[in-house]
């Protein structure tokens, strides 16, 4: 009888165990993912940040090496074109 009790005890241990190992690999899968998602993210944003550093830059540029400004858009006027 004992026996049967220590194994019983034993074998619901084991499914505990097994529980737990499926529950932390669930966690570890949806981390994967978030991180996978995360890196799309952060390569998305620096290449935001490099096209904005590359106008800011070209702006720079262009105000001092060629004496460029930007217009003045009360100044600014257009002209319509016929066909």
């Amino acid at each position: 009888m004992i026996w049967i009790v220590l194994f019983a005890v034993l074998l619901a241990g084991v499914v505990a165990v097994n529980v737990s190992v499926l529950r932390l690999n669930i966690q570890l899968d949806q981390v994967g993912r978030e991180h996978s998602e995360l890196k799309g993210d952060i390569a998305g944003l620096r290449s935001g940040l490099s096209s904005a550093s590359a106008t800011a830059r070209i702006e720079r540029l262009a105000e001092k090496e060629l004496g460029l400004r930007q217009a003045d858009p009360d100044t600014t006027t257009y002209l319509r074109l016929g066909r």
